[in-house]
């Protein structure tokens, strides 16, 4: 065959291949760039991890809008249209349609394997230990474990540590349990999966335990449901979203026990939206 009569078969492979280019589906995601154990640029995160998962399940390629994870996030993402998903969010969320949660962690105690352990917001030692906590935001919010300490008495030793850090220096958050490693502080209290991960990654590995009582006083809680959230009126994609995380609960769980995540327990399994 000569190359002239090649050319109407390439120019026809071309097309479809343009057309099937064209109807390749795109999962848009909205994520931390400086955020492990949760997300990164480099897509090393296991929320990376989780959303690749259900972009192979859904027959969709991952594409990343990265901004980093504070205050106005939602807002200039997903309610921006930046993106379609948003995983890692309290199922508590109001702003967005939050899938049924896909698992849950809590609040913990770091410390070094040469201190007293600690379990409880009720150990006396608590009162006279220096003591981490993470705060919220440039304006310092208290996180629960705050309050609780707050409820007891419990300020004149305690040291906050931003959520948000040094956003120049990689993983910011990991800061809080660095100081436990390093000596500044006796004791912090932690979200899981940032303790966990970091803890692990201390020479030697720090001891992380649970925030016990799971909840302080009546309405106080120390663990929460985590779920992926997509705008309130994106009612196909949620119920994909939702299927694939059902459909991928033992994946997910292995996951999450690769990276550390303490307490990451599967929510009990319901049928599937």
């Amino acid at each position: 065959m000569c190359s002239s009569s090649l050319r109407p078969v390439l120019a026809g492979l071309l097309m479809l291949l343009a057309a099937a280019t064209a109807q390749a589906r795109e999962l848009r995601v909205c994520s931390d760039p400086n955020n492990l154990p949760f997300s990164n640029e480099r897509e090393e995160g296991f929320e990376n991890r989780i959303v690749e998962l259900l972009a192979k399940d859904l027959g969709a390629t991952v594409s990343y809008t990265w901004w980093a994870q504070r205050r106005g996030f939602l807002r200039n993402t997903l309610l921006a249209r930046e993106c379609d998903l948003v995983a890692g969010l309290p199922s508590a969320a109001e702003m967005v349609k939050v899938t049924p949660p896909y698992y849950r962690s809590s609040y913990v105690f770091v410390t070094r394997p040469d201190r007293p352990e600690i379990i409880s917001l009720d150990d006396p030692a608590l009162r006279h230990l220096k003591i981490g906590l993470q705060l919220v935001g440039d304006d310092g919010a208290n996180t629960p474990p705050a309050h609780a300490l707050a409820r007891r008495g419990i300020v004149g030793n305690v040291r906050g540590y931003t959520l948000y850090g040094d956003y120049s220096q990689p993983n910011p958050p990991a800061r809080i349990v660095d100081a436990v490693g390093q000596g500044e502080i006796d004791v912090a209290i932690v979200w899981g999966p940032t303790a966990g991960y970091f803890a692990a990654r201390q020479t030697p590995p720090l001891r992380v335990r649970p925030v016990q009582p799971e909840v302080d006083g009546p309405i106080l809680p120390m663990r929460f449901d985590i779920s992926m959230g997509v705008r309130k009126e994106d009612l196909e994609l949620w119920h994909e979203i939702a299927g694939a995380l059902h459909r991928h609960r033992a994946e997910i769980g292995a996951i999450l026990a690769a990276y550390g995540v303490p307490g990451a327990a599967l929510v009990p399994e319901a049928a599937e939206p």
